[in-house]
């Protein structure tokens, strides 16, 4: 039986697996989108992927993704805004995304994918959704204070369809939210447990965010408007 792939991201190892098991890696050029992507990059890899570029967007992601992948030539994280990278047109045969285009920088990002990715290449992308259209305040501040902004299930499909991609698949992995928003109040407990006052007080913001988020999933009626669907689409340039 195989073991499970630890990503610390919505959706799990689901939208890993799905790759793995539905898309044709073997000698395949890949881009990864997002921080906490390293395991997904090393999977890819050990699928015969030709070459895999994860990038970040931030610094400390950055040096994380470095670390984990050091010595790995085939894996090169890099430091890029999404929606403006430095890569030639038509240079991936794979995007894969992972809970890291839901926000309201969507639209230039796709336009960035569309741009570097070669015609008929593959998009994976998990995406957060709204699961009803309208939604009460407390869901809608959940999504304000993580810069979401999640399309309605509805809309997911002529989304990508109407910027060019045939849907292949969209699988729902909803359930796996509540194993991550379990496991994030499990992991910030044992790192506030490891913190100073100092640094308590330094990551009060994100600390509280991270747990009013993930209680509010489990226990105050987010999981009801929250969904999590992964996109399987082919890009048709033509």
């Amino acid at each position: 039986m195989k073991t499970k792939t630890e990503i610390l991201l919505p959706g799990g190892d689901s939208q890993l697996r799905y790759t793995t098991g539905n898309v044709e890696i073997n000698g395949k050029r890949i881009l990864i989108l997002g921080s906490g992507s390293g395991n997904i990059a090393i999977e890819l890899l050990k699928n015969n992927a030709a070459s895999i570029e994860l990038i970040v967007e931030d610094y400390e992601s950055l040096i994380i993704s470095q670390l984990s992948l050091e010595n790995i030539s085939k894996i090169t994280p890099k430091l890029m805004d999404f929606e403006l990278t430095d890569f030639a047109k038509d240079t991936f045969d794979i995007v894969y995304a992972q809970a890291s285009i839901s926000n309201t920088r969507r639209n230039k990002i796709i336009k960035e994918v569309k741009r570097i990715l070669k015609n008929d290449g593959v998009l994976l992308v998990g995406e957060i959704i709204k699961l009803e259209k309208d939604i009460p305040q407390f869901v809608r501040d959940i999504f304000e204070q993580s810069d979401l902004d999640p399309l309605f299930i509805d809309d997911l499909k002529n989304y990508y369809y109407s910027r060019g991609f045939e849907i292949q698949d969209v699988v729902d992995y909803t359930k796996t939210l509540k194993e991550y928003y379990s496991s994030n109040l499990g992991k910030l407990k044992f790192s506030v447990s490891e913190l100073t006052e100092n640094e308590k007080s330094y990551y009060k913001k994100l600390i509280n965010q991270i747990s009013h988020q993930s209680k509010a999933y489990l226990k105050q009626g987010a999981d009801k408007y929250i969904g999590f669907y992964t996109v399987a689409a082919k890009l048709n340039k033509r």
